[in-house]
């Protein structure tokens, strides 16, 4: 989920880093050290492990105990043999390094039998010697001087491609908690981000999320708060490069997918302290799953112990009233319908009256796919919300569709002023320019996500939810209820 902003996000870290220690290396203002290189997607595990330790440090203290447990004792006592065996191997090892002299003492025949042998040895190590050095002699000073040259190009083309030779191994460094074994580096004077650093890198980042289908006022937001960010932040080592990145665009997101607004929940327990039902209607164009998200919702409803009933007031297209009868058949809900062809805002109507007469909190009701173009049945919309009077109305949009599903909600929008989004396929979403974008554009909040084709997979919006989506390297991240 959401993949191809991972890798933007991730890709614009690297740049900066690169950029920065390319600089520091030209000024001979780099150094390597021994330490731990963390990747982008770590400083969100580290995030992570903090809120559980918070968590962790919320519980009572055990109680201390004075006297050390009984297996402790045993444990110690364990211990001891196997120091007794070290000592052993120590005093093996100890012999065998002075065996090695005893054996090397020879007899005097022995002596003389080796020093014969030597005698008859020396003439051709000795000629191998002269051969050897007299190949050196052979060698003209002019010769010597350019090997010694071309041992320091050599060096200093080595100390150079040293920092790129570290992303070629990235693969092969990186560990399974998303940290690399070497390649971390400090600076020798410490390095401030400044404007022509990020100026390049940011407006790639803009490029990538334009293509990634996110709106154009929100990938402008995400550089504009990345660059107040960055620039002017302080550097000593390169994770500190990654860990200021990962932070400014979290902050960045955060605040663009976080747009307030009550949770359906929330709104259905307050009209039933009135003694009222809620009223939901939906609205979209044909093909992002408005009628499978309304039988979701009902399923969902009904298992959170509330009575929903659904109506059918899609009266035009062919086969539309035996979908959403289907779906409410399968739920087990009550469906209000008319027959093919009638007025929708009559079947909306008598869904609310039949939802009060009965005692039921929630109204579902299905309205005709249209096209956000299409003047005539935009207002044939207007004329259900007139009659019906319902508390929200929430536009339905194919999260796979992107910058598409964000101009229909501004265009239905304008046109009847809607309260809030469902996002549906959004588990197959690899862009996430709809999820990223459709709330800001409108500054109307996401609601409910659809997250497969079951009943059961639809959750409600949670921004915190979205942004671990979107910062963490784990492709499943389960949502709380």
């Amino acid at each position: 989920m959401f993949e191809s902003l991972k890798k933007k996000f991730s890709r614009t870290s690297e740049k900066l880093e690169e950029e920065l220690i390319e600089e520091a290396e030209a000024e001979d203002n780099l150094q390597e050290e021994k330490g731990t290189r963390f990747s982008f997607f770590s400083f969100g595990r580290k995030d992570k492990e903090e809120e559980e330790k918070e968590d962790e440090s919320n519980l009572l203290p055990e109680p201390e105990i004075d006297e050390a447990p009984q297996d402790e004792v045993e444990s110690v006592e364990d211990e001891q043999p196997i120091e007794e065996d070290e000592s052993e191997d120590d005093n093996e090892e100890k012999s065998g390094f002075l065996s090695r002299f005893r054996s090397s003492d020879k007899s005097d025949d022995e002596e003389s039998d080796s020093e014969e042998l030597e005698e008859t040895e020396e003439p051709v190590e000795e000629e191998k010697k002269s051969h050897f050095w007299s190949r050196n002699k052979d060698k003209s000073d002019d010769e010597d001087s350019q090997e010694d040259e071309s041992l320091e190009d050599d060096t200093e083309e080595e100390k150079k491609s040293h920092f790129w030779s570290r992303n070629k191994k990235d693969n092969e460094d990186v560990s399974a908690d998303g940290e690399a074994k070497g390649g971390l580096f400090s600076f020798v004077r410490e390095k401030t981000i400044s404007e022509k650093h990020v100026e390049d890198i940011l407006f790639e980042l803009e490029m990538e999320l334009l293509q990634g289908d996110v709106a154009m006022e929100v990938a402008s937001e995400v550089v504009d708060s990345v660059k107040d960010d960055l620039v002017g932040k302080k550097i000593k080592r390169s994770n500190d490069i990654t860990e200021y990145t990962y932070l400014a665009l979290k902050n960045a997101v955060a605040e663009i997918i976080d747009i307030p607004g009550k949770s359906m929940t929330e709104m259905i327990e307050a009209k039933k302290q009135q003694g009222e039902p809620l009223v939901v209607m939906f609205v979209g164009i044909n093909g992002t799953g408005k009628t499978t998200t309304i039988g979701k919702l009902a399923n969902y409803y009904l298992k959170k112990g509330y009575t929903p009933v659904i109506a059918a007031s899609d009266t035009f297209r062919a086969g539309a009233i035996e979908q959403v009868t289907y779906h409410a058949d399968n739920v087990g809900v009550k469906i209000i319908k008319h027959k093919k062809g009638s007025d929708p805002a009559a079947v909306a109507f008598d869904a609310v009256e039949h939802a009060k007469a009965q005692g039921k909190e929630l109204v579902l009701i299905d309205t005709a796919g249209r096209m956000q173009t299409n003047t005539n049945l935009m207002d044939e919309m207007k004329k259900i919300k007139r009659v019906s009077k319902p508390d929200l109305v929430i536009f339905v949009g194919d999260a796979l569709t992107g910058n598409d599903a964000t101009e229909q909600a501004k265009k239905f929008n304008e046109a009847i002023d809607i309260d809030g989004v469902i996002l549906t396929k959004a588990d197959a979403d690899s862009k996430g320019g709809a999820s990223l974008s459709i709330g800001y554009v409108i500054q109307k909040p996401i609601m409910f996500l659809g997250m497969g084709q079951g009943y059961d997979d639809i959750m409600e919006y949670d921004a915190d939810w979205m942004l671990n989506q979107l910062f963490s390297e784990d492709e499943a991240v389960e949502a709380e209820e």
